[in-house]
């Protein structure tokens, strides 16, 4: 670990030129002190490491010194380096491991195209925070010990206790045997087996992970995107959900989307409103989404959906109807 630290600290001196302790140690997310330790380390190892006193003061690296890395090509590179602002950063708590990646790309990039790679990844922007047509939905973070073990289960085809909360349910613990780990629309999902019965489990509602000892029951291939396809038809085709049909405003689709359990049929009515066929968990889950939507979405079935909704805007409006 302290070699790949060591590493990241002078492909960030490479990059950047002089940067002071405070600056280094936000970067790797250590200690000034463990900064300052590297750098003596570095200087007793030969790398021409020094330091600057004074208000402008810093580390730096003597001129002409670099690594080098070879055979990535500059389309390869303009590709991570686009990426890597985005989503991908956070997948399955390798963000750090991502970051200390992008810096090793970039310096292993000739002069020339380092900075054309550096300038055109600038020139695009992956799944920002804010949406221009809604509030992006925040999504549930997994701790990161808890995502370690998961990763480590997955990786090494160990068994893994964890501590579940389903919708609905207490927290409880649970053995699964990991097959692999699918992120969608910034949702992570563990695929396992239980028993033997295939299972899902939503990340975000992974309170705790302990990898066990014992060898996964598991097949040695596997093909996640297979495994996905036939666990999310099998989901859509079951009958314990409430299908939904809706028509929604555009301005508030991804909001729709962001709070249904899946996503049978759509497509545009003349309007230019949506009309999509959802999934929620039950009916209370479906009121509950709809309502946030106001008069930007209409349920159009089932009509035990309609009418509650009706019952819920009829009380709201009697509520308000005579002054304070």
């Amino acid at each position: 670990m302290r070699a790949d630290r060591l590493v990241s600290l002078v492909l960030l001196l490479r990059r950047r030129g002089r940067m002071t302790a405070g600056a280094l140690a936000r970067e790797l997310d250590v200690s000034t002190r463990t900064v300052l330790r590297d750098v003596e380390a570095l200087s007793a190892a030969g790398v021409p490491v020094y330091a600057e006193r004074g208000r402008h003061g810093g580390f730096a690296l003597l001129p002409g010194f670099r690594t080098e890395l070879t055979g990535l090509s500059h389309d390869e590179a303009l590709a991570l380096l686009t990426a890597a602002p985005g989503r991908g950063e956070q997948a399955f708590g390798l963000g750090p491991a991502l970051a200390s990646a992008v810096r090793k790309v970039v310096d292993a990039m000739p002069e020339g195209h380092r900075t054309g790679a550096d300038e055109a990844a600038r020139r695009f922007l992956v799944d920002p925070e804010t949406d221009l047509l809604a509030r992006r939905t925040a999504t549930g973070e997994v701790p990161d010990a808890v995502m370690a073990e998961v990763r480590r289960a997955v990786l090494a085809g160990r068994r893994l206790r964890i501590r579940y909360e389903a919708t609905g349910q207490a927290p409880r613990w649970r053995t699964v045997d990991p097959i692999g780990l699918v992120t969608v629309r910034d949702r992570g999902y563990l695929l396992a087996t239980r028993a033997g019965a295939d299972r899902t489990y939503r990340l975000s509602r992974v309170l705790a992970a302990e990898e066990l000892p014992d060898a996964a029951q598991r097949p040695s291939g596997v093909d996640l995107d297979r495994i996905w396809r036939e666990r999310s038809a099998r989901f859509l085709s079951s009958g314990d959900h409430l299908a939904v049909l809706v028509r929604v405003a555009p301005a508030r689709r991804e909001e729709l989307l962001d709070a249904a359990l899946a996503v049978r049929a759509e497509r545009a009515d003349g309007d230019g409103w949506w009309r999509l066929e959802v999934a929620f968990q039950d009916a209370r889950h479906a009121e509950w989404a709809l309502w946030q939507l106001g008069p930007d979405a209409e349920a159009l079935a089932p009509q035990s959906l309609r009418a509650a909704l009706r019952a819920r805007a009829a009380a709201l409006a009697a509520r308000y109807g005579d002054p304070p």
